[in-house]
Parts: structure tokens; C-alpha cells; sequence
């Protein structure tokens, strides 16, 4: 398929986006952009939560991590479930008692203003790299796909890239991406079973057969219970998707956000435990998609390329599994990153609005202006990584992910433990040292840990341990007295 013809894909689509974004955003105000005026639909947020939830990450990286992994993510992935009846039934009942727009205020009405400012701060972080993660993936198809033929460097692809989110996220925010992303999740699971029947015609399988050549290969083992000390062990990956879940769901404004637009509690648990379920059956089909492009590379003599993360993307686009499918993973793959990214950049700005500019306290034309700054700057912030990045990303793009969510997300895990299982006051103004010191202590742990645990790997579980060791770091600065009220 030529470059021209992906391009005029691509410009379709995101015209489409762009009427939705016009219908959506009429009469738009702040409290449309950061909550969606608490009356979205929660079977809508809910479908469109899969495809937040999975992003571009799990479109070509788990596919890919088949090769090396088997299907050892679906340990995490049953952890996921865990993870969700948390959210759901602690924190959001947490959330719309105190009525919040910013879920990092309840810091500080539980500590304080620096405890307050240090989650926020984590959460801009944490959202910003893993934002880039996914939109790097995007960028790199895209210049490989179209922008290479036509000379245009990665830079101004990038650029491309972030100007199509700004443009239909600016004015509605959450009210529009609701809509927007309950579309994109449709075309990334449109991608995913259009590939899957397409490689099942091509090796004459019916669908029975289709199931039992996945299961009798290679790459079909999910439990690993052999080595305690692997990264793969069943009980590491299983808490760690537990843990995962609750951090980059329940304490990650842009998961929440549209969990907060939802009319009330009871519709915002509908659409958790109903999304959980669904996502669980996705992921499977992406394990199997990952299989399935392994089987017929080796069937049909195709090399593995070095980064798995590659297999997909030079199947699809290479018109080896049809036109069809080189179509569809163009729309699933655009649809699957930017389904994260715009609800991601919609989230930063709230935060830095709510949390850092206190937007809700000045005038709704200064305040709508003072958005509207800010969502292009972060705009530009979000550029900026994705080209860091691009300098330094080797291996899988989703181990890379959750190696950072070890460290940004773990100060986030340990300030709200601590909140909700004790009445403890603090020292706030400690608080970012602690919350500095830890995810420190635990980089040095993870170097040395073969050696010093008896040839113990540290895993994704490393967000366990640097939520624990906040955890009991915020012990160190708590106050005589215990706190009376929120």
C-alpha cells in the first residue's frame, strides 16, 4: 500500500474525529473539558476505557511479546481484576463523596499542601513518559509508513502527531474523548480480528484448529510457578498487575477523570466492573494475535525481526497478510495510541490547572483562557519527550512503561495507603523528600539485587516495593496527635 493512500486513510479518519469534536464541544465550558458535566453515559466510558486502558503499547508490544514471553502478561492481566475491585469499591466511593475534579485535593485535605503538590507533581511525570511511550510507537509507524517516502523528518511527524490531539481535544476535553475513544476502541479491535481471520485463512485453519495450534505451540504457557527468583514467577507478576491496576487507574487522574464524568457512584462501578471483564477477554486476543504472527512467520520462512515490538507492524504493512489488514492496523494502531494520548493530555492539563494554576478560583472567562494555554503547552511538553525518547528506547516499549511506573507511580501507591489506613497526621513539608529518597533507594535495590537476594530479579513488583518503602518512609514523619476530620 503506498504512502499516499495511508495518508488519505489517516486524513479520513481524523476528519471523522474532528466532527465528533465539533458535535461534542458545542456550548463547551471548563467544567465540560474537566469532568464532561458529570452526564456521560457509563457503558460509553466504559468501552471507551478498553481502549485507553490498552493503548498503542498493547497493540504492537504485546503481540510482540509473545516471542520471548509466552503468554506469561495474562498473570498480570488476571492481577488487573484484583486491582480493579479496589478502585471501584475504595477509592471511587472516595472520590465522588469529596466531590473532586483533581483527585490528587484529597492529598490535600488528608495532609496537606506539599503532600498535595508531590502527587500531583508524580502524576504529571508519570502521565508525560507514558503518554510519550505511546505516541513514540505511533510517530515511528507513521514515519515508516508514509513520511519516509515523502522526506519529512521524524521531528515534524511528531509534531503532526501531537497537532491532530490538540486540535479536537481543545475545546471539549473529556465530554468530546468520551465519544472519541469509545470509536477508537472499535477500530483497534476491528484491526485485531480482521488480522487474526486474515492469518487463519492464509494457513487453512478453521476456527476450532485456529485455537488448537495456538495452544499446542510454543508460545501458549501463561503460569510460570518453576523460579521464584524470575521475573515471570506467577505471585510477581500476579500483584503486580494488582498494584499496577490500582496506581495507574484508581490514583491517575486521566483514568478517573472519565470514571468522574459518569453521572454517579453507581454507574462509575457499572462501567469498572464491566470494562475489567471485557479488557481481560482483549488481552487474550491480543496474546493470541501474538502468537498467530509468530506461527506464520515460521511457517512462511519471515524473519523475526530483533525488536519483537516490529513483527506486527511488518506484517501488516509489508501487504504479506493483505490490503485489508495493512488498512486496519493503520486505523487500530492510530486509534489505539491516540485513544491514550488525548484523554492523557486532557488529564495533564486538568491537573495542572486544578492542582498547580487553582483555575477553579478565578473567573470562568480567565479561567477557560488559562486552559486553553495550558493545553498547548503541555502540548509542546509532551513533543519535547517523545523526542528524548526517540534517543534512547531499546527493548520491549511496554517493559520499558511499567519500569517507570515502578518508580513514578510507587511514591503515588505509598501516599495513599498511608491516607486511607490511618487517621495519622504528617510532617507535610517532608513529604517530597520522602517521596524523592524512595524511588532512589529502590533503583539501587534493583542494580544489585541478584546479588544481594540470591539471585533475586526484580520485575514489575518494583512498584510494590517503592509504594512500601514510602509507605513506611511517611511512618518516619507522622505527628503525636491523629487527624479529626476529612
Amino acid at each position: 500500500m503506498s504512502s499516499a493512500v495511508i495518508a488519505g486513510i489517516v486524513a479520513l479518519y481524523f476528519l471523522f474525529l474532528l466532527l465528533i469534536a465539533r458535535i461534542t464541544s458545542k456550548g463547551a465550558d471548563n467544567s465540560s473539558f474537566f469532568v464532561g458535566n458529570k452526564n456521560s453515559p457509563w457503558y460509553l466510558v466504559a468501552f471507551g476505557m478498553i481502549g485507553t486502558s490498552l493503548s498503542g503499547v498493547t497493540f504492537i508490544s504485546v503481540p510482540g511479546w509473545v516471542g520471548t514471553s509466552q503468554f506469561s502478561y495474562l498473570q498480570m492481566v488476571l492481577g488487573y481484576l484484583l486491582g480493579y475491585l479496589v478502585v471501584a469499591n475504595v477509592l471511587m466511593p472516595l472520590y465522588y463523596r469529596l466531590n473532586l475534579t483533581s483527585i490528587y485535593t484529597y492529598l490535600e485535605q488528608r495532609f496537606g499542601f506539599w503532600s498535595y503538590k508531590t502527587g500531583a507533581f508524580y502524576f504529571l511525570l508519570s502521565r508525560t513518559i507514558g503518554a510519550a511511550f505511546r505516541l513514540y510507537l505511533v510517530a515511528n509507524v507513521l514515519q515508516i509508513a508514509i513520511f519516509d517516502d515523502w522526506n519529512i523528518p521524524y521531528y515534524l511527524t511528531v509534531a503532526i502527531t501531537i497537532l491532530l490531539i490538540w486540535v479536537y481535544t481543545a475545546k471539549g476535553g473529556i465530554k468530546t474523548i468520551v465519544w472519541t475513544d469509545s470509536l477508537q476502541t472499535l477500530f483497534m479491535l476491528l484491526a485485531v480480528g480482521v488480522a487474526i481471520y486474515q492469518i487463519r485463512d492464509q494457513l487453512d485453519l478453521g476456527f476450532s484448529e485456529l485455537l488448537s495450534t495456538v495452544k499446542a505451540s510454543d508460545y501458549s504457557q501463561v503460569f510460570f510457578f518453576d523460579d521464584w527468583r524470575a521475573s515471570n514467577f506467577f505471585w510477581k507478576q500476579f500483584l503486580s498487575g494488582a498494584f499496577i491496576t490500582i496506581v495507574m487507574t484508581g490514583l491517575d487522574q486521566d483514568m478517573m477523570q472519565k470514571n468522574l464524568s459518569c453521572k454517579n457512584i453507581k454507574e462509575a462501578k457499572w462501567n469498572m466492573f464491566s470494562m475489567s471483564i471485557v479488557l481481560v477477554f482483549v488481552n487474550v486476543l491480543f496474546l493470541g494475535l501474538g502468537a498467530l504472527l509468530f506461527i506464520y512467520s515460521n511457517q512462511n520462512g519471515i524473519e523475526i525481526p530483533a525488536k519483537t515490538d516490529e513483527l506486527f507492524p511488518s506484517l501488516a504493512l509489508g501487504n504479506t497478510l493483505g490490503i485489508a489488514v495493512s488498512v486496519f492496523f493503520i486505523l487500530g494502531l492510530i486509534a489505539a495510541a491516540y485513544s491514550s494520548a488525548d484523554s492523557a493530555l486532557t488529564a495533564l492539563t486538568t491537573s495542572v490547572c486544578v492542582d498547580f494554576l487553582a483555575v477553579e478560583k478565578k473567573p470562568e472567562l480567565e479561567a477557560q483562557r488559562t486552559r486553553k494555554t495550558t493545553h498547548i503547552i503541555m502540548s509542546f511538553v509532551l513533543y519535547l519527550v517523545i523526542l528524548i525518547f526517540s534517543f534512547i528506547s531499546d527493548g520491549s516499549v511496554i517493559s520499558s512503561l511499567f519500569k517507570v511506573a515502578g518508580y513514578t507511580y510507587g511514591p503515588l501507591l505509598g501516599l495513599y495507603a498511608f491516607g486511607l489506613l490511618h487517621k495519622i497526621e504528617l510532617k507535610d513539608k517532608w513529604v517530597p523528600l520522602i517521596c524523592l529518597i524512595c524511588p532512589i533507594i529502590c533503583y539501587v535495590i534493583q542494580l544489585n539485587s541478584e546479588v544481594w537476594l540470591n539471585g533475586y530479579k526484580f520485575g514489575f513488583e518494583l512498584l510494590i516495593l517503592n509504594g512500601l518503602l514510602t509507605y513506611i518512609g511517611l511512618h518516619l514523619l507522622r505527628k503525636k496527635h491523629l487527624k479529626t476530620s476529612g
